[in-house]
This record gives C-alpha cells, structure tokens and sequence, in this order.
C-alpha cells in the first residue's frame, strides 16, 4: 500500500458509518481500513444533480464528497468532450457497494469475477479480503480499464484486469465462486450464470423501464440455472449495451383527460415497481417530488409514444395510442390483492431462455422476457 488510512482524515469516519449501519463483517471491515476510497478518485470528479452533472473543483468541496456516502462521478458522457454531462461511471455510494459485497457471501478460498472495474475500487476491496490471484475484473472501456490498473498498481494491489466486453464475463478463468456487477443490467447475461459455479452466488444490480434499480441476489442451482431474491432498491449506471432505449417522441394532438381514484403516490413503493414492472415490462416511470408529498407527479411512457400524466389530486391525461394509465390502475389492483407484497418477496429467475420474475417461490412466475 503507498498510503494509510492515517492519511485520509476522512477515512475512518467513513468505515465507522457503514460499521454502524451493520454493513460490515469483521473480516470486510479489515479490507475498508486498509482500501482509502480517495486512492481511486482521479483527478477530475463531478457531483450528480437532478439531470446532469457539475465539475468538483474546489480541495474541501472534492474533500467533503469523497469520505461522504454519496456517488463520486468520475467520467460524463462516455468521456466525450461536449456533451450534456450525463453520468456513465462513478465511484460508487459506499453504503450500496458495502451492502453488495455482504451480499456477495465471499469465502477465503473463492475466485470472484467483477463486472464494471470503473476506478477500481471494489476490486482493491476485493484484493485485500481475498487475494490478488483470486480477483478477476472486466472493464469495457479502455480509458478506464487504463486507469484502473494504474491506480491498483500505485495502490500495491495485482488482480487480472481485463479490457472488454462485461457482458460475456471472462470465460478464460472460469469457473467463479462468486460474480459481482457493478453496472446495473436489464437482463442477467446467460454467459456470467454458465461462468459460476453451482452454489456460487451472483449479485447485481437490475434496472428495467418502470424502476430505476434493484439488486439481485442468485444462487447458481445444480442443472445450472440460478435464482434468488431481490434485495432492496440500488441505482446503478447501466451497462452500456443494456441502457434504456430511447422513447418516442409525444403526440401532443392525442391527449385526453380522464379521472381516476388512484394517488399516484401510491406507485412510488419499491415494491409496486416490482409487480408493475414485471406486469408491464415495457413502460417506463418517472416522478418528480417537491417538498412534500403534496406536489408528487408521475410520467408513464412507452416507446412507442403513448403517455400518461397524474398528478395528486388532478385529472390524468392521456396521450398517443395506449390507456397506459389504465392498465397501470388494473396492475396496482392486482398488486393489492396480492397483499401488496414487499420488494424483497419478489425474486428472479434465469435460465438459457431468459429471466423470469417471481413472487414468493419461483413457481409462481410473474412475467417472463424470453
């Protein structure tokens, strides 16, 4: 190591959080020490706003959110010169990554394959739990794998970096003991669950149209397929090949009002987005909120152009060819029937056919993408 968690004032307060929020197993605990998040935060960082990012460029600003439990944005826009400032890689919220590496229920002996190096941070955390021989990570941006390495190096951390595609994972080293992506995934690639072991474990985040991210916990069963359950809300960037594709552009011509007794709050729940965004997997969600709960506004989108707006306690408008709002009004009601379950009752499960979402067990599947 070229530098002590002595030398990063912040350091320890930040170790002592997550320690107190029950993040931390003894053994997880000795690697944060040992890991100084600002050793793998280049020099240029941005801070996440509401729609794009702003440059960090004050000591005490870069100070402050570095030993915070927020996202540290290393990289806009694919690192183009120009762009909007949208976020496409970060260091990220070390609660999330501390919560996904309990998850990840490493043993001494296990080999892991990481997804998504980024700066390289999870990686050294790993290297220091483990070993450098048990650590394998893929980046498929060759800036960024770049970097990544130099900061291990300088770092006195040796796992097998690898530039490339994170979505075939890195069948040359394979079999793993456990799989961790650090980008969030529409679907779980087929080639990472033929990649780990049965019994090994794969956690990750999951992002689709209706909700912004969850994370998955899967058991790789004995014929090779693998499920598990989800374990509480996560946002990640996405993969680059999984990002949302665009939706369609609205016609303003179309819209329509219509009343309706459902409180668009009530679709805000981690665990209605799950039963919605499996009954409705092609519908996108998005909220705005203000100050309080009064001002909460709901967009439904397709990508074919139909929309919804609902805001609380005003008729909802319609657009393009879709009821989209009505049929968002049959899922929640069969959400409450349902009991209006809890995000982590819902679960997946993967096969070389695709994914399925289920609710209590895998045989009571939900909805399939094939």
């Amino acid at each position: 190591m070229t530098s002590t968690a002595q030398d990063h004032p912040g350091h320890a307060a930040l170790v002592r959080l997550l320690g107190g929020r029950g993040l931390l197993t003894p053994e997880w605990r000795r690697a944060w020490e040992a890991v100084p998040r600002e050793d793998f935060v280049p020099p240029t960082i941005w801070r996440q706003g509401p729609q794009t990012c702003t440059p960090v460029r004050y000591s005490s600003d870069r100070q402050a959110l570095i030993y915070s439990d927020r996202p540290v944005v290393t990289q806009v826009d694919d690192g183009r010169d120009g762009g909007p400032g949208i976020a496409t890689s970060s260091n990220s919220m070390p609660s999330m990554v501390a919560k996904m590496l309990g998850l990840l229920d490493v043993r001494d002996d296990n080999r892991v394959l990481e997804i998504g190096t980024a700066t390289g941070y999870v990686s050294a955390l790993l290297c220091e739990r483990l070993s450098d021989e048990q650590v394998f990570t893929i980046e498929v941006d060759p800036t960024l794998a770049t970097l990544a390495r130099t900061a291990l190096d300088a770092a006195g951390y040796a796992p097998t970096v690898i530039c490339g595609d994170g979505e075939q994972g890195w069948p040359d080293a394979a079999p793993y003991d456990r799989l961790i992506s650090t980008c969030a995934l529409r679907h779980v690639p087929w080639p990472l669950v033929q990649q780990v072991k049965p019994g090994g474990v794969i956690v990750a985040p999951m992002v689709r149209d209706f909700w912004s991210g969850a994370v998955v916990q899967l058991i790789v069963q004995d014929d090779g397929t693998a499920a598990g359950f989800f374990r509480g809300g996560a946002s990640y960037m996405p993969m680059r090949s999984h990002r949302l594709p665009p939706t369609a552009d609205v016609d303003q011509d179309t819209a329509r009002s219509s009343t309706s007794d459902l409180d668009p709050r009530q679709l805000l729940t981690l665990g209605f987005a799950m039963y919605g965004g499996a009954r409705l997997p092609d519908v996108k969600v998005v909220h705005a909120q203000g100050e309080n709960d009064d001002t909460v506004r709901v967009w439904l989108m397709d990508r074919d152009g139909s929309a919804a707006i609902a805001d609380v306690g005003k008729p909802v408008t319609e657009f393009g060819s879709r009821d989209l709002w009505t049929e968002v009004e049959a899922a929640y009601a069969e959400y409450v029937d349902l009991g209006r379950p809890d995000a982590d009752e819902f679960g997946l499960m993967v096969d070389p056919k695709g994914q399925a979402v289920w609710l209590h067990s895998p045989d009571a599947v939900i909805t399939s993408v094939r």
